[in-house]
């Protein structure tokens, strides 16, 4: 029985994890043609070939490529309608653009509790927080796992209220046969660091609805209008345009993120099979109508009971001691400091008590469940896999307490005593063989680059 890093012992893994993003020279040649051979930005062909193979990648008949995630999911909701004093249901469980957009709309959020099964929106709550107010309805793709877009569009079309997908994290997952983001009346994509395909910053809107289109083009272009003049401005918009650098890093991405995708699922499924043996590991689902997703983050349930009480915290100092940065994830959205201060420089949101605002499912998840790991995680190869399963298996499994050890907090004062499972290490080790020839041939293009 070998002991915990945590504890003074030797980690299972030294090496890093794949890096994330990844340079190639593709990547590099795409740029430096755009450098030398392009105008940088608006009119620039990089821009206009990126949003053509873009919507096609997704499915849409339109892109409309912004700066960020964040002015993308402004552009969206100012474009679907969305005026001042109006209301947009949003999951409580996402990152804090989802909300922060409909502030910077002069808009109200209304947070809804997740399913706990999927982290998604839950779609049984959504028609209880609908009012003569409320505008849009803004479910997230959480993780690149699809919220049940069946469901919320039904929802919308019987209430005469449009959705529009956060879909940021979600680039190429594909709902009930069809790629997300233009199943709604439009959708959002980001290209910021951790993204599945990224620039850097960067962003992106896609849509079917002709009138939708030419709304977000004026509202991303300071206000101007298709066909009209420079300096003629009809709406109050910002320049939320993306550079077309920035566009030129993408290109080169849509022809590998098939790759990457196919490599995200084969490794996904390899560490379910290891984590699936686990008491006390949950594993995330999908709805039904998920044809794949976008795998841009894993995420499984941590149950302390199975660990003899032992705090999810004391749980990632000794997996983060091992070698695998796992961590906590998002806090409930209505806890951040703008909702919960004086909203002085927010009066539409006088009347909105989101301090006494408590959604059980999403708390639960925040304070004690969600483990999260990064995408690169998933652009691994077999070592980087069996690794993962490993320390949570036969490293942190089965294990019981004793009151020796100091971890930061006085309440996390415990020692993690050993028990190991060779059946659990065989079925882990069971799962990662038999990668095919795709997987390492990812993995040896990892290593060259």
């Amino acid at each position: 029985m070998s002991k915990l890093a945590i504890l003074g012992g030797d980690p299972v893994r030294t090496d890093p994890f794949p890096d994330w993003p990844r340079p190639t020279s593709a990547l590099g040649d795409s740029v430096l043609k755009t450098l030398q051979n392009e105008n940088w930005g608006v009119g620039s062909d990089a821009i206009t070939r990126f949003e053509e193979a873009f919507a096609a990648f997704q499915d849409a008949k339109y892109c409309i490529s912004t700066s960020s995630g964040t002015t993308a999911l402004w552009v969206a909701l100012k474009a679907a309608g969305v005026k001042a004093g109006d209301e947009v249901i949003i999951p409580a469980y996402t990152f804090i653009a989802t909300a922060s957009a409909v502030l910077m709309a002069n808009a109200i959020p209304v947070f809804v509790d997740i399913d706990e099964k999927t982290l998604n929106i839950d779609p049984e709550l959504i028609e209880a927080a609908i009012t003569e107010k409320t505008k849009a309805i803004m479910p997230v793709h959480i993780a690149g796992n699809p919220a049940d877009l069946d469901r919320i569009c039904t929802i919308g079309k019987q209430h005469g209220i449009a959705i529009v997908e956060d879909a940021a994290q979600a680039h190429g997952a594909i709902w009930n046969g069809k790629k997300v983001g233009a199943i709604g009346l439009g959708g959002i994509f980001s290209f910021q660091t951790s993204k599945n395909m990224t620039a850097g910053e960067g962003g992106t809107i896609v849509t079917n609805d002709d009138d939708f289109k030419e709304a977000c083009f004026s509202y991303h272009n300071c206000g101007r209008v298709s066909g009209g003049e420079w300096y003629e401005h009809q709406h109050l918009g910002g320049n939320f345009r993306l550079n077309a650098l920035a566009a030129s890093m993408l290109i080169p991405q849509l022809e590998t993120i098939g790759t990457d995708m196919d490599l995200r699922d084969k490794n996904k499924k390899k560490l379910d099979e290891g984590l699936a043996q686990i008491d006390g590991i949950e594993l995330l689902e999908s709805y039904k109508q998920t044809t794949r997703s976008a795998h841009h983050l894993y995420i499984v349930k941590y149950k302390k009971e199975a660990f003899n009480g032992i705090h999810r915290n004391v749980f990632f100092k000794a997996m983060q001691a091992e070698g695998v940065y796992t961590f906590a994830g998002y806090s409930p959205l209505y806890r951040e400091k703008l909702f919960v201060t004086d909203p002085e420089e927010y009066p539409w949101l006088k009347n909105q008590n989101y301090s006494s605002l408590s959604l059980p499912v999403t708390e639960r998840i925040c304070d004690d469940e969600s483990a999260w790991l990064k995408q690169n995680h998933l652009l691994g190869n077999d070592n980087d896999i069996h690794d993962s399963a490993i320390i949570i298996n036969s490293k942190l499994s089965h294990c019981t307490v004793s009151k020796n050890c100091h971890v930061e907090n006085s309440e996390l004062n415990n020692v993690i005593m050993l028990q190991g499972s060779k059946v659990l290490r065989q079925n882990i080790d069971n799962a990662i063989v038999g990668y095919d020839e795709v997987i390492e041939s990812k993995r040896v293009e990892i290593i060259k680059n």
